[in-house]
């Protein structure tokens, strides 16, 4: 998937070898031009608009990659009864399940489980003022582990290779170069703009966020960090934006773990991957290189 000024695209390679590439208007949720020069708000509309777009790419690509004599097999009983129930719509509906099961597994690993562990070192050590801080780290513990291990599933390990193959094209693109396979296949899969450089900078802001929320109670804690989320995102956003910008000696040190990171969450991919980015970024890039330009 491709993100533009005004246009989004989704690239899919089908069972049978052919790209299929859609492209779509940006901004379907909310109109781009009138947020994009407001700080703060920009990042948490963008931070929605990724997520729900990304869900519904992730459900039609999963749909067109289906192979044919997977369709063609004879359904269980189970299956033909389930089927017969929800129809077409069974595909959307574990779809949503499964989306509902990760979040409320991201808030028991992210926001519950740190605050438990803090609490039970707290009754065993004087922790003082250090509690925010050290549930921060045991976030991003908890972060790191959990890509790494999601990074050794083959399927993911996969998607991984497509990310890298984005990160790729993209730099390809933002030096002038013709988008080729051979062109692309040189440049690093790292990318300081990545989705996982914002979530790193986001457990880290955190810190500092959420060190102003009580501890006086749990419940409390997590309904008011779910309340300052946006302002997390937003801050998160600006600072991910400069140092996309900007190449100098801060914005290196604060890409540098994200990068780092990326090291999990991104592969070498191959020719027919590469193949598959081109045909997405393609769909997407404006007709004046300038008014793209970071």
């Amino acid at each position: 998937m491709m993100r533009g000024l005004d246009k989004t695209s989704m690239a899919v390679r089908l069972p049978n070898g052919e790209i299929d590439v859609e492209k779509w208007d940006s901004g379907d949720l909310v109109h781009p031009k009138w947020y994009r020069k407001i700080p703060l708000v920009r990042g948490c509309v963008n931070m929605v608009e990724s997520l729900i777009v990304g869900y519904k790419c992730l459900m039609k690509s999963a749909e067109k990659s289906i192979p044919d004599d997977e369709e063609e097999e004879e359904p269980s009983k189970f299956e033909q009864k389930i089927e017969s129930i929800f129809g077409d719509k069974l595909f959307k509906i574990v779809g949503t399940i499964g989306t509902i099961l990760g979040v409320v597994l991201a808030l028991l690993l992210f926001m519950y489980v740190p605050m438990l562990i803090v609490k039970g070192i707290s009754y065993l050590v004087p922790l003082g003022g250090w509690k925010t801080v050290i549930e921060g780290i045991i976030k991003i513990i908890i972060f790191i582990l959990y890509l790494w291990g999601v990074s050794r599933l083959k399927d993911i390990r996969r998607t991984f290779e497509y990310h890298g193959a984005e990160h790729k094209s993209i730099a390809c693109y933002e030096a002038g170069e013709e988008l080729t396979v051979e062109n692309i296949k040189k440049y690093r899969r790292f990318h300081p703009r990545c989705g996982t450089s914002f979530l790193l900078i986001v457990l880290v802001i955190s810190i500092l966020v959420f060190s102003v929320v009580t501890w006086n109670s749990m419940l409390i804690r997590i309904l008011l960090k779910i309340a300052l989320l946006p302002v997390v995102v937003g801050i998160s956003y600006e600072i991910i934006r400069i140092a996309g910008r900007y190449d100098n000696i801060v914005t290196r040190i604060i890409s540098a773990p994200g990068l780092w990171l990326q090291r999990l969450t991104t592969r070498e991919p191959d020719a027919s991957q590469i193949e598959v980015a081109i045909a997405a970024l393609k769909e997407v890039l404006p007709e004046d290189r300038d008014v793209d330009r970071w």
